[in-house]
C-alpha cells in the first residue's frame, strides 16, 4: 500500500477531474447499453467498461491523484494501514465517508483487528464495485458495510450469508452468524438461520458450533415442532452436554430441561436416565412432574389420558423424527420419468400402548400431474381434436393416503411432513420441508418450483430425488372428566 505523503493539490485537482470524467463516461455506457435501439438492425453496443473498472482500479492501487487519505488503526497492530483514496469515489458510495471528509483530507479510523483486517477489500469495492469473501469474512465485512452505510454492500453480504449457511467450515457458522443477526436487527438472516439450524439439527449437535449456541438460542430451538432429528432422546442427550459444559445457573437450566419433550422418549429410556443422567439427578425436582407424567402417558390408553389431560400442548406433540418408527426414507431416481408408488408402516402413536399397532401409508408421486384446468379435453371446433398440453404445464404431486381404518383411529390425527434433501458444498441437508394435516391427501405447493427435467437442479442429488416421509401422530382430548 502508497506511504502517505505531503499534499498534492494541482494534482488532486486534475485527477480529481479525472475521476469524475471516468465515472461519468461509465454511467454514459451503462446508460447506451439500456437505450432504445429503436429496431435498426446497424446498432451496436461498443463496451469499455471493464477498461473504466480496470483504471479505477489503478487508481486505489497506485494512489495516483488521491486527494485524501485514510489511515486505519487497530490495537491489533503498532502502524496505521493507509489508503491514498479519492474523495469524489468514496462519496459516491458512503454518505458516512462524504461527511468525514467534507472538511478534511486526512482521516485517522480505529477499527478492531477482524475489520481493520479487511478494510482493503472494503475499499476495493467501494471503486469496483465487487468484492470476494470467504465464510470467515461475512460477519466483519457486512460490519464494515453497516458502520459507513454502504448499502449494497451490506445487502449483498447479508444475501451471500443466507446462501451459503450450508457450507462447510471447521468450526461452523451459522450459530455465530444468528447471534450476529440478532445483534444488528436482520430479521430474514436471523429466520434464515433459525430454519436451517432446526431442519439440521441433528448435523448441528455432533458439531463444534453446538456449544457456542447461546440459552436464548437453545430455548427458542426448543419450542418448535419442526425440528428434524433422530429422535427426543438425541435431543435430550444433547442438551445434557451443552449444560455440562455450560453449567448456567439452575434457573435457566431448568427451564431448558423443561422444554424436552419426555412423553416422546420410551419408558426403558426414561427409566435409565432417571438413573444415570447427572444433569437430571441434580435438577431433578424441577422436572418430576413431567418425567411422572410422561410415565403415566406410556401407561394408559391414549383415549382414556385425553380424559384427565391436556393433549393438545407441545408436551404431546412429536418433532419431525427420522427413526423408522415414524416415517420412511424414499430415493425416486430419475423423477421426471413416470409416477412412482411405495408403502411403508409407522407406530400408531408415540404411546407405549400403541407400541404394537401400525399404519400402513401409500405414496404416490407423479412428476407431472396436471390440475382440471389444464387436464386435455375435446374441442367442438375440430372433430375429435384434443388440446395440446404442454410437459411444462404440469407439476410435481405427492399424494399420501392411509392403506387402512381402524377403530384405534379415534382421537388421533396424523400431520404429515416431507423432507427434500438436497447437496450442497458436499453434504446432504435439507433444505425444504412441506406439511399438510390429515385433512388433506397431499401439500399443495409440493415443489412448486421444482424443475425436475434438469439433471442439474437443486432438488436432485445424482439425478435422484431423495425424500423423508414424516407421519406425526396427534392426539386430541375428549370429554373431559373431573380430577
Amino acid at each position: 500500500m502508497a506511504r502517505l505523503t505531503g499534499a498534492r493539490p494541482v494534482a488532486a485537482r486534475r485527477w480529481g477531474c479525472s475521476t469524475a470524467f471516468l465515472l461519468l463516461l461509465l454511467l454514459t455506457v451503462q446508460a447506451a447499453q439500456k437505450a432504445d435501439l429503436s429496431g435498426d438492425t446497424t446498432a451496436a453496443t461498443i463496451n469499455h467498461s471493464l477498461t473504466l473498472l480496470q483504471r479505477l482500479q489503478e487508481l486505489l492501487q497506485n494512489g495516483n491523484g488521491s486527494d485524501s487519505v485514510l489511515r486505519v488503526r487497530s490495537a491489533a497492530s503498532d502502524e496505521a494501514k493507509v489508503f491514498h483514496t479519492h474523495q469524489l469515489l468514496l462519496s459516491l458510495q458512503s454518505e458516512v465517508f462524504e461527511s468525514l471528509l467534507r472538511n478534511q483530507s486526512v482521516v485517522t479510523l480505529h477499527e478492531p483487528p477482524e475489520t481493520a483486517a479487511l478494510f482493503d477489500k472494503f475499499i476495493r469495492y467501494l471503486y469496483c464495485g465487487g468484492v470476494s469473501i470467504l465464510l470467515h469474512q461475512a460477519i466483519p465485512l457486512h460490519q464494515l458495510a453497516s458502520k459507513y452505510r454502504v448499502w449494497g454492500l451490506q445487502r449483498g453480504v447479508a444475501e451471500y450469508m443466507r446462501s451459503h449457511l450450508a457450507s462447510e467450515s471447521s468450526q461452523g457458522h451459522v450459530v455465530g452468524w444468528y447471534h450476529y443477526a440478532v445483534r444488528v436487527g436482520d430479521a430474514a438472516l436471523q429466520e434464515s438461520c433459525l430454519q436451517f439450524l432446526a431442519w439440521n439439527l441433528s448435523a448441528v449437535l455432533g458439531s463444534a458450533e453446538w456449544g457456542s449456541v447461546s440459552v436464548e438460542l437453545l430455548l427458542l430451538l426448543l419450542e418448535r415442532s419442526d425440528l428434524v432429528l433422530h429422535s427426543e432422546l438425541e435431543l435430550y442427550t444433547a442438551v445434557e452436554g451443552w449444560l455440562s459444559r455450560r453449567q448456567p445457573e439452575a434457573p435457566v437450566a431448568e427451564r431448558v430441561l423443561r422444554a424436552i419433550r419426555y412423553p416422546m422418549i420410551a419408558p426403558s429410556q426414561l427409566f435409565r436416565l432417571q438413573a444415570q443422567s447427572a444433569v437430571l439427578a441434580r435438577h431433578r425436582g424441577a422436572v418430576q412432574d413431567l418425567l411422572f407424567q410422561a410415565f403415566q402417558f406410556h401407561a394408559a390408553s391414549p383415549l382414556h389420558f385425553a380424559k384427565y389431560f391436556d393433549v393438545n400442548c407441545s408436551m404431546f406433540l412429536p418433532r419431525n423424527y427420522l427413526a423408522p418408527s415414524w416415517g420412511s426414507q424414499w430415493v425416486i431416481t430419475n423423477p421426471a420419468r413416470d409416477d412412482r408408488s411405495t408403502s411403508f408402516q409407522t407406530q400408531l402413536g408415540p404411546s407405549s400402548h400403541d407400541a404394537g399397532k401400525r399404519v400402513t401409508w401409500n405414496v404416490l408421486f407423479s412428476p407431472r400431474w396436471l390440475p382440471v384446468s389444464l387436464r386435455p379435453v375435446y374441442s367442438d371446433s375440430v372433430s375429435g381434436a384434443i388440446q395440446p398440453v404442454r410437459i411444462e404445464d404440469g407439476r410435481p404431486r405427492l399424494v399420501i393416503t392411509p392403506a387402512m381404518s381402524s377403530p384405534d383411529f379415534a382421537g388421533v390425527t396424523f400431520q404429515k411432513t416431507v423432507l427434500v434433501g438436497v447437496r450442497q458444498q458436499g453434504r446432504v441437508l435439507v433444505k425444504h420441508a412441506y406439511s399438510f394435516h390429515q385433512s388433506s391427501d397431499e401439500a399443495p405447493d409440493f415443489l412448486a418450483h421444482a424443475d425436475l427435467q434438469k439433471r442439474t437442479s437443486e432438488y436432485l442429488i445424482d439425478n435422484s430425488l431423495h425424500l423423508h416421509i414424516i407421519i406425526k401422530p396427534v392426539y386430541h382430548a375428549l370429554i373431559k372428566v373431573k380430577k
